[in-house]
């Protein structure tokens, strides 16, 4: 249960933290300010948690780990649940903090989208948001896997590379469609942004394609590697 709550208070804190510096500061820290957030918001999680629950807070990163056989599929289904309130609740803080005040300075919006939502931005097509989201993904889980690997990882360094990578996927994904590569992260500001159910499909079938590409493709290296050494 333990791990389980970790899972939903990181959730929490990454949509309320990372999403809101879109939504409370974005006019004023840019794409770059944006993206470098998510980055260090996840660096402190998986210092916080990460010998709790690993720190996925990501459904896609859950997935790649029971694909991988290292997480049960009853903890799968526990951690995607918990992932998911933890958005909700985390949003659900966004959504109060939006309504306090209407003549705030609010960033991250697109049309009736305040919450940094993932929706298509203009000029974007779903073809290329879908792409981005499995790509991005792949790159991401993939650096997860290696950061995070018995022999050969980075020790307690992983979560600095794993930060860092989410800032970057974040920072070149935000022109696109506000960049996912979570699904729980596009879950909890949807909940409360009704325009971003249209374009919610690529937020989930992107990630999870992205990690399933991660953990086939970590597979091959990984082996050609021990068979070199």
């Amino acid at each position: 249960m333990k791990k389980y709550m970790a899972e939903g208070f990181g959730t929490m804190f990454l949509v309320l933290m990372a999403c809101g510096s879109a939504v409370l500061a974005g006019p004023k820290i840019g794409v770059l300010g944006i993206g470098l957030c998510f980055g260090l918001v996840l660096i402190c999680l998986c210092y916080c948690i990460g010998n709790i629950s690993g720190c996925h807070v990501n459904p896609a990163v859950s997935f790649a780990m029971f694909l991988s056989g290292k997480l049960s599929g009853r903890d799968l289904c526990g951690y995607v649940v918990a992932q998911l309130i933890g958005a909700a609740v985390g949003a659900g803080f966004l959504y109060w903090f939006v309504n306090m005040d209407m003549g705030f300075d609010f960033g991250g919006v697109t049309g009736s989208n305040i919450l940094a939502s993932n929706v298509l931005q203009p000029g974007a097509t779903s073809g290329m948001a879908l792409l981005m989201e499995i790509l991005f993904t792949f790159f991401f889980v993939l650096t997860i896997l290696g950061a995070t690997d018995e022999r050969h990882g980075f020790g307690r360094f992983a979560g600095i590379a794993i930060g860092i990578a989410l800032g970057l996927v974040n920072i070149v994904g935000i022109p696109v469609d506000n960049c996912s590569v979570n699904p729980a992260r596009s879950f909890g500001p949807a909940l409360f942004s009704p325009d971003a159910w249209g374009d919610f499909w690529i937020m989930v079938v992107g990630p999870l394609a992205g990690a399933v590409i991660a953990v086939l493709a970590w597979k091959a290296i990984s082996a050609s590697r021990k068979a070199i050494e």
